[in-house]
């Protein structure tokens, strides 16, 4: 169970293996509450890696289950409750984003890949500071001029994180995305040369799915599947609507995620293609 860098991969970690603790004990979430006088809800609050442990409940938890004290994955999951304790980049930003924000954040820290379709505008991670405040801005819930402030500043630190420890970023962006003209034809153009200079960098794919295409898989809207190095962490499907947000963990869930996103990429347009058309869109707006 080796170690991750980002706190948030580090509590879903425990609450993986504290899962798989329990199963081995032979427990069920009721045996283990009634024996330390817990709910079960926060038990299975724990387990569903909804809440920060301290270290000392993940010592009253191995107990439980019989996992010898010193021993290597005792010391390995006490470690853990400790570190996911810890504070990670994003903290100075907290009242930017709401929790389900902050936990995808804390997972994007962490990527090794990020496999993302944007349906109606440029992935986020792609975005330049003016086109992300007048997208910020647009919003029903964009807030006062302070709290847009804030969260352009955080997309430009998302940014700048994923520049220092480059996951590969595969976007399939709809056509709509990159003609939409979000703050102006100059911010526009701005935006198109931002995606003309990171297409050509080795750990970033841009693909168009273009008009002509018509029907296509993509059309429940968009989402992301992030992908960790480590075999203990596996993918995660993170999709945002206008209400809240959804993480989808569970097998079936992933096999049809990433079958939606590579009959996605299929149907776009290859990556010259999409440079083209982005480059023909550009040479519009002159």
């Amino acid at each position: 169970m080796p170690t991750t860098s980002s706190p948030t991969v580090k509590r879903r970690r425990l609450a993986t293996e504290l899962h798989a603790c329990r199963e081995r004990a032979g427990l069920t979430i009721d045996d283990v509450a009634q024996q330390l006088e817990w709910s079960a809800a926060k038990i299975s609050r724990i387990e569903n890696a909804r809440v920060r442990v301290l270290a000392r409940d993940v010592k009253h938890l191995l107990r439980i289950y019989r996992v010898k004290e010193g021993s290597p994955d005792w010391g390995i999951l006490v470690t853990l409750a400790r570190e996911a304790h810890q504070k990670g980049w994003w903290y100075p930003f907290g009242d930017a984003m709401g929790e389900s924000f902050r936990t995808y954040v804390g997972l994007e820290a962490a990527a090794a890949t990020l496999r993302t379709y944007e349906s109606e505008c440029v992935p986020g991670l792609l975005q330049t500071e003016d086109y992300a405040r007048a997208i910020i801005g647009s919003a029903l819930t964009a807030g006062t001029d302070e709290d847009i402030d804030k969260n352009v500043a955080l997309r430009m630190a998302r940014q700048s994180q994923l520049t220092q420890h480059q996951p590969e970023l595969w976007a399939v962006v709809n056509e709509a995305g990159i003609r939409r003209l979000v703050g102006g034809a100059a911010v526009m153009r701005a935006q198109l040369d931002r995606l003309l200079e990171v297409g050509h960098q080795s750990d970033i794919t841009l693909q168009v799915m273009p008009f002509s295409a018509g029907g296509h898989a993509g059309m429940n809207g968009p989402f992301t599947i992030v992908g960790f190095n480590e075999p203990a962490d596996p993918e995660v499907i993170y999709v945002n609507y206008s209400s809240g947000s959804l993480f989808l963990e569970k097998p079936e869930e992933l096999r049809h995620c990433a079958l939606i996103f590579n009959h996605l990429c299929a149907g776009a347009l290859s990556i010259g293609q999409s440079r083209e058309i982005i480059a023909r869109i550009r040479t519009e707006l002159a």
